[in-house]
């Protein structure tokens, strides 16, 4: 794919790890302005609900409620499932969500589905709450990683499974705020 990239001349370390570019931020901004206006037609006259997932997520659904036309809303929740590079498994919920979203279309907005089972877990806890519908929306997506089965309706990109940081995606903490998507240096 033509917006990912392997330059090691703008190498990142960050903490033990090096990581070079992978998606320039052009490339995300203009995937975001894409999803925005599927989001737009989509949901005209609907006033959907966006439920970013913290941390991660806070720069590409801010981005992304930019571009939305519409009348929409936003919240937000916070879930933990990671530890250093690996996904622990294991879902805590940490901030909840707070607004009613029984009969109301709501859109998830993560920034990465891999295993899935963050996703799922998300998905079972709202879906009990009986919105009218419940999409998912991720800028990354990681299809090979997936441990359980789960339909993602907006993706941003799809790539391969390798650890990622920047644009909100972290490594122990670091990282979020790298403007493009870096990839771990596969001799790291």
């Amino acid at each position: 794919m033509d917006s990912f990239t392997n330059d090691s001349s703008t190498m990142k370390q960050i903490r033990d790890k090096h990581f070079v570019p992978y998606i320039t931020s052009d490339k995300i901004t203009e995937r975001i302005k894409a999803l925005a206006a599927q989001i737009n037609e989509d949901y005209k006259g609907k006033n959907p609900l966006l439920i970013g997932v913290l941390n991660g997520a806070f720069m590409f659904v801010g981005e992304l409620f930019k571009h939305l036309e519409i009348d929409c809303e936003i919240t937000f929740i916070r879930v933990s499932s990671y530890h250093s590079t690996e996904s622990s498994g294991q879902v805590k919920q940490i901030i909840g969500l707070k607004e009613s979203i029984q009969g109301r279309p709501c859109i998830i907005v993560e920034d990465i589905v891999d295993t899935g089972l963050t996703m799922q877990e998300v998905l079972g806890q709202l879906a009990s709450q009986k919105p009218d519908s419940l999409k998912i929306m991720t800028l990354l997506h990681k299809p090979d990683a997936l441990k359980v089965p789960l339909k993602v309706d907006y993706v941003g990109f799809e790539i391969e499974n390798r650890f990622v940081v920047g644009y909100g995606l972290d490594y122990d903490g670091l990282g979020r705020n790298l403007d493009g998507i870096y990839v771990l240096r596969s001799d790291s």
